[in-house]
């Protein structure tokens, strides 16, 4: 299964050919830094040195960015975020209250608005994050992460790597989406869970890890 066409929507974020060039979900996550300094920023303003910004977004003045990084049209950018670098921060998408950013592609409408990290990491169209749930991206040894998938493990070589939350995913309340973590289109993620591997599209995972489709 090609994940990536299974998680995302082709229209949804200018970084889709970048995005759907690659076979393997966490290929995405190194090359995002080169994409965001080479990618079409007609209709942006270069606010500071390696930071475009929409004029219709919203920035708070506490809200901090960090080059380089894209925040494009109608985005909310909240009091005291940290967009920490190499972030696209999509058209209409909400970074919210406390929240850090590094090195993700946040695709349109798609909301982290209360005090949530997002590391390594990709949300698709209108996914959101309930109040403190996060993406960790590092495996407390340090080691590689190895992304366990439906059709098969994937040794990574890489030691930090986050989420792929799909489209119109809701992840909860207090959520940990441990490394390497793929979240499909369309599912629910329980508050106070902890997630590994991958929930399918249009599936509820339950804290106890109880995973069941919504329309059974």
């Amino acid at each position: 299964m090609n994940w990536i066409h299974e998680l995302f929507s082709p229209s949804h974020s200018i970084a889709w050919d970048y995005v759907s060039s690659f076979s393997f979900l966490h290929e995405i996550l190194p090359g995002i830094h080169d994409f965001i300094l080479s990618c079409d920023k007609t209709g942006l303003e270069e606010i500071s040195d390696g930071v475009w910004v929409s004029p219709s977004a919203s920035i708070a003045p506490s809200a901090t960015l960090m080059p380089p990084c894209i925040i494009m049209a109608g985005a909310e950018i909240r009091q005291c975020a940290y967009i920490r670098g190499n972030a696209l921060i999509g058209k209409g998408a909400v970074i919210g209250n406390s929240c850090e950013i590094k090195n993700a592609l946040i695709f349109d409408c798609a909301e982290i608005p209360h005090f949530n990290y997002v590391g390594d990491s990709v949300l698709g169209y209108k996914s959101h994050m309930g109040a403190g749930a996060i993406t960790s991206n590092l495996r407390s040894d340090k080691k590689s992460i190895v992304m366990h998938l439906p059709d098969g493990d994937i040794q990574t070589d890489m030691i930090k790597i986050g989420a792929f939350i799909g489209d119109k995913s809701e992840i909860g309340c207090n959520a940990v989406l441990n490394p390497g973590t793929v979240i499909g289109h369309d599912s629910i993620i329980y508050p106070l869970s902890s997630v590994r591997g991958t929930v399918p599209s249009m599936m509820i995972f339950k804290t106890s890890g109880v995973v069941k489709r919504i329309f059974a």
